[in-house]
């Protein structure tokens, strides 16, 4: 019997497991994936909003500033890069203006500070690649960006350390009440619910909170007459080479639709440049394909806020899904037919930037519903994997010094250390495959997207992990990176014997 069970490892189920680990409670985190951050938490704009879009009175604009300004000291704790680089809104049309005027003014009911509005010479001056049509911008000086695998990674392992337990490849197939039992000595029912598992096993826990992001309204009607209903919204991306990284400063943001904020242009974290995304409504919640109508329109839109965006300097594309609730809010708590079973649903834009407090503003729920006290030892901070092309030639000879490892470079685009990887298999919640690596690490996500690197790690892989050579992944079961092999494993060992290496000469076949 657990206290709690989160029902997904993304980043507002990661943030939610963060703050349960202060309190003294038995928690659980259920993924369906290999990982955490393989959801919408992995394919989503980085940008942590200002906060000025959302409809005054609503969760979004409540919970959206709330999670801006938790975003310097959660940076700082959990040791992964986070940047104010603030953001622009841009009105093309002076038609428009009064738009512009709306935003501005619903920005400042939600609390956001230092809005304003820029015309003239001052919009080159922000930002000197900007279209020549632009007419005005808000200038939105809190908006930032963030590496959401790392923000993820960086909770869900601090929550670990803190004893919460996560359970992946465990794909939630039912949800129902516990039999009732007996009363507790104040008089009240105790709660409870059953999980049932894909495969069969059977978790009993008090209380539940359902992060499943697109699947939130699939275990929400199992439970509650209060229905939910969940549009996968998909967005598609373009990433740019790190040559393009310097185009724009802030992120750049068209006057927002109803199916949301638009394409936007942004710099990243790790200095690439990136456009998108898209937003088209469908039924099948894991279409992240991307199209190449969808990819043409990015591009096409992007350029029209940055006419020189060089469509050549692409070095990957991708597509992720919102979860979008029919209401248009984020839903959050318990449904009143439903006690212990606490919602965290319809989290899409700006759920990344309102995550922190929505970690906070659900565990206070459960708090209060378990009766918990806060736990004695917790310990709030954690140091991020040590990157050698960030580090000062001073911090690599100390890394280096410590394990030659770091000394030895397997990804070559973003100079990634055999050490840098080992780390990120061996750490709480380490990685288990090659896209676990590539989120810690960024092996493979640099120019040749994994060109050169792939072979060495799952080298690595297969050598910290214990694996057969045919069980190293790309992303977990289903995805192997080898199908057979084409030598007898004798054979191999009989050329290791008698091969060139024998005698000392040649290269190693």
């Amino acid at each position: 019997m657990y206290d709690v069970i989160i029902i997904g490892a993304g980043v507002t189920g990661c943030a939610i497991a963060r703050e349960l680990s202060r309190l003294q409670l038995n928690v659980l985190v259920l993924e369906k994936e290999e990982d955490v951050c393989c959801g919408t938490s992995k394919a989503n704009s980085a940008v942590i909003h200002a906060g000025h879009d959302a409809q005054p009175g609503t969760l979004k604009a409540k919970f959206n500033v709330l999670g801006n300004a938790m975003m310097d000291q959660l940076s700082q704790e959990l040791d992964f890069p986070f940047r104010r680089n603030g953001s622009l809104v841009l009105c093309f049309d002076k038609a428009q203006l009064p738009r512009l005027e709306d935003l501005l003014e619903r920005g400042r009911q939600n609390g956001v500070e230092g809005l304003r509005i820029v015309t003239g010479e001052e919009i080159k001056t922000l930002e000197p690649n900007l279209s020549d049509e632009v007419q005005a911008v808000l200038f939105c000086p809190t908006g930032g960006i963030v590496c959401p695998f790392l923000m993820t990674i960086a909770l869900a392992e601090n929550a670990c350390e803190n004893g919460v337990c996560f359970r992946f490849d465990t794909a939630v197939s039912q949800i129902a009440p516990l039999a009732p039992r007996e009363s507790n000595t104040q008089g009240e029912a105790a709660l409870g619910w059953q999980i049932t598992a894909a495969g069969g096993e059977v978790f009993e826990t008090r209380c539940i909170v359902n992060a499943a992001g697109v699947y939130a309204d699939v275990f929400n009607n199992m439970v509650s007459a209060h229905k939910l209903s969940i549009t996968p919204r998909r967005g598609e991306y373009q990433l740019l080479d790190k040559k393009a990284g310097n185009l724009v400063s802030h992120t750049i943001f068209q006057l927002p639709g109803a199916m949301g904020k638009g394409v936007l242009v942004t710099p990243t974290v790790h200095g690439n440049l990136m456009m998108g995304p898209t937003a088209e409504n469908l039924t099948d919640r894991e279409a992240v394909n991307t199209t190449a109508n969808g990819l043409d329109e990015v591009m096409e839109k992007g350029r029209r806020s940055v006419p020189s965006l060089p469509a050549k300097l692409t070095i990957t594309s991708f597509a992720g899904l919102r979860a979008s609730e029919a209401d248009g809010d984020f839903v959050l708590g318990e449904p009143k037919d439903a006690p212990g079973f606490f919602n965290c649903a319809g989290i899409d834009s700006p759920g990344l930037s309102a995550a922190p407090a929505i970690g906070v503003y659900l565990a206070k729920l459960v708090a209060d519903k378990l009766k918990a006290e806060p736990k004695p030892d917790f310990h709030g901070t954690r140091q991020s994997i040590p990157h050698m092309a960030s580090a000062s030639p001073e911090e690599q000879k100390v890394l280096i010094a410590k394990d030659p490892a770091y000394g030895n470079v397997i990804c070559r685009c973003e100079t990634v250390t055999e050490g840098e990887i080992v780390n990120a298999i061996r750490r709480p919640l380490g990685a288990r495959s090659l896209d676990g690596v590539k989120r810690r690490v960024r092996a493979g996500m640099g120019r040749c997207q994994g060109g050169f690197c792939t072979p060495r790690v799952m080298e690595i892989l297969e050598r910290e992990r214990h694996l057969n050579p045919l069980a190293v992944s790309k992303h977990g079961s289903g995805s192997e990176l080898l199908a057979e092999a084409t030598r007898q494993e004798t054979e191999l060992e009989t050329e290791q014997v008698t091969g060139p290496e024998a005698d000392g000469k040649g290269d190693r076949p």
